[in-house]
């Protein structure tokens, strides 16, 4: 057997360059480049295979551990999972700072590697920098915490253990439904530590991402179910894009007469103005979509994990004769809700399906322009919205429809938290697949700037928006700067409200006065964050790091800083000054959010028993 003798952080690479995955015949190179920030954990192991031995992998250069490994997310995801970034820290705070955002991409079932330095296998130096002592069990590191996190997690105590790791990486990484974070803890020493690895395991290896069919017996037990239903909602979610599913969608939905909701992940899979799209489904849901929920008799979820969001806490389906059929690649998803299981990719499962129901002569039973008029309804509450003017400044729900009207329909649009993705999820008339990106599986904070740059290395033919309110840019915007350095331009349309209204807004709605939530100083006498609002100036902030920016108070700034911005060929800020509370409220949907049973509050107490009987209504699993 030939060998060749390389250190086990330049075998990686090595390995890493020569993946690729087939997907209905197309070949793409699986592993684009490596994101990384270095230290002494990793700069003379992977860090001096990356200088002299990366061989057509890029290296992009991260601002912040967690930032660079959600632009990765958010590359992989917008890829429909086809392509990735690997992401590599020092120990320590280098590697912990990664957790969050494995999270992120795991709860979102998106494929990220990550490599972390870890401490000396041969402990010869302990303790080093940065390196953990728990005296209880001397081999947990920082590495550790990626355990719960990660659909795979290994740690390479010698240099042959990498051929089995990696090789067991792919398997995760490239799984159409058992994918997410994969982390392989690399001890600093050992990444340097050479070995005489076998030619044959750098040779040119693809991965089959073959869709899984619907078993007939499966599809045979959904048909009967669904043929003794007359009123089905269909749900897209996040499944659909990544099957490219979007085309059986309509065909299915038109073939049966079936309304379409989406979830945050599904949105774009059918165009917002489709005659069978009702638009967004549960607690950020339209009142089109949420009204059919309530009376549907079946719910066939498509590609969907029915978060609570999406059932409204489990409280969307009221009639007690509803059922479900669920299509989903993954089994863990399709067993939801109890519900009739076929286990394929999306569009394997609709097809099948469709074929069986048009062979029973099935069809809904919505009466004639029923479904139109709760369309054209809603289609007159969003034109009340964007065009929402107030005294007080600009409205939230206003600004929205400016950008929506505005920027071109084929642009995406990344979000995460806060009160934006309930009003984009609501509000927001995507018009093209892949169009709308937002991350609310784990909806965490600071992920829309570095998703952004994500975005815009994914596609950059499209424009790329990151819609952002000023808590979540405060916590992390980073990876702005690391778009500078690369020349992948994307527009931030940064919403200042003054602080994390969203939770504002829900502790108000749950019996508080409002507490801790607000960007305001520290009131003289109070003790307490009452005073006035902090005046903090995001447009100079990012003429300090080196983008673009402009300010928008009105509806006519805001339309003309748009267009502007089109024009920039650097990354650029519109800071967007809007009124705190304008966005949407809730349209007849409920949220479960534990409410004190005793408190000095009688707003609390009511608040307590209202949730109690929410409860008592909605599913109990």
């Amino acid at each position: 057997m030939k060998t060749i003798r390389l250190t086990m952080a330049q075998a990686l690479l090595k390995f890493l360059d020569r993946q690729y995955v087939s997907i209905d015949g197309t070949e793409t190179k699986f592993v684009k480049g490596v994101m990384g920030i270095f230290g002494h954990g990793n700069v003379t192991g992977l860090g001096e295979a990356l200088e002299r031995s990366a061989g057509d992998l890029i290296y992009i250069q991260g601002k912040n551990e967690q930032g660079m490994v959600h632009a990765a997310t958010a590359y992989a995801k917008q890829m429909n999972r086809r392509q990735i970034w690997a992401c590599t820290s020092s120990i320590g705070p280098g590697a912990l700072n990664m957790v969050t955002a494995a999270a992120t991409a795991t709860v979102n079932r998106i494929p990220v590697l990550l490599l972390p330095g870890d401490n000396f296998a041969t402990r010869q130096p302990d303790p080093v920098l940065q390196q953990l002592e728990v005296a209880g069990d001397y081999t947990v590191s920082a590495n550790d915490p990626f355990k719960p996190v990660s659909k795979y997690w290994d740690r390479i105590t010698r240099p042959e253990q990498l051929m089995t790791a990696a090789l067991q990486a792919m398997r995760v990484l490239t799984h159409p439904a058992e994918t997410g974070a994969v982390t392989l803890a690399l001890p600093q020493d050992v990444q340097a530590e050479a070995y005489d690895y076998p030619e044959e395991f750098f040779e040119r290896r693809v991965h089959y991402i073959d869709r899984r069919p619907a078993a007939e017996e499966a599809v045979k037990r959904a048909a009967e179910l669904v043929k003794g239903k007359k009123r089905p909602l269909l749900i897209a979610g996040g499944g659909v894009l990544y099957s490219g599913a979007a085309n059986e969608l309509a065909d299915f939905a038109e073939a049966f007469g079936f309304p379409v909701a989406e979830t945050q992940a599904g949105k774009s899979s059918l165009p917002w103005n489709h005659p069978l799209n009702v638009g967004a489904i549960g607690v950020t849901g339209s009142l089109a979509a949420n009204k059919l929920a309530k009376e549907a008799d079946l719910i066939i979820g498509v590609g969907t994990r029915y978060s609570d969001f999406t059932t409204a806490s489990k409280s969307a389906f009221a009639d007690p004769e509803v059922r479900f059929v669920n299509i989903n690649v993954s089994g863990f998803d399709s067993a939801k809700l109890s519900g009739a299981a076929i286990t394929a990719d999306a569009k394997e499962g609709l097809k099948a399906l469709k074929d069986a129901l048009a062979a029973a002569g099935y069809r809904s039973a919505y009466g004639d322009g029923e479904i139109a008029g709760l369309k054209q309804q809603w289609d007159a509450e969003v034109d009340r919205l964007y065009g929402l003017e107030i005294e007080a400044g600009l409205a939230q729900t206003r600004a929205l429809g400016v950008i929506n009207e505005t920027i071109d329909p084929n642009a995406v649009v990344v979000c995460a938290a806060g009160s934006l993705p309930g009003d984009l999820h609501r509000l927001w008339r995507a018009q093209t697949p892949k169009s709308y990106h937002m991350e609310y599986g784990f909806s965490c904070m600071g992920y829309e700037v570095s998703g952004a740059f994500g975005a815009a290395l994914a596609e950059p033919g499209r424009e790329v928006y990151a819609v952002v309110g000023d808590g979540s840019y405060l916590m992390l915007h980073s990876e702005l700067v690391t778009s500078l350095q690369e020349g992948r331009k994307f527009t931030i349309l940064l919403f200042d409200n003054h602080g994390f209204q969203c939770i504002h807004n829900l502790q108000r709605g749950h019996g508080s006065d409002g507490f801790g939530n607000e960007f305001r100083y520290r009131e003289s006498g109070t003790g307490r964050l009452t005073g006035g609002y902090l005046p903090i100036d995001f447009a100079a902030h990012a003429r300090s790091l080196g983008a673009k920016s402009y300010k928008a108070r009105t509806a006519e700034e805001l339309r003309e800083a748009l267009k502007q911005a089109k024009a920039e060929t650097v990354t650029t800020l519109i800071e967007i000054p809007v009124v705190p509370g304008t966005n949407t409220g809730g349209y007849e949907s409920w949220w479960n959010v534990g409410v004190p049973e005793v408190s000095v509050s009688g707003k609390v107490v009511t608040a307590h028993e209202e949730m109690k009987k929410r409860i008592d209504a909605a599913r109990p699993y």
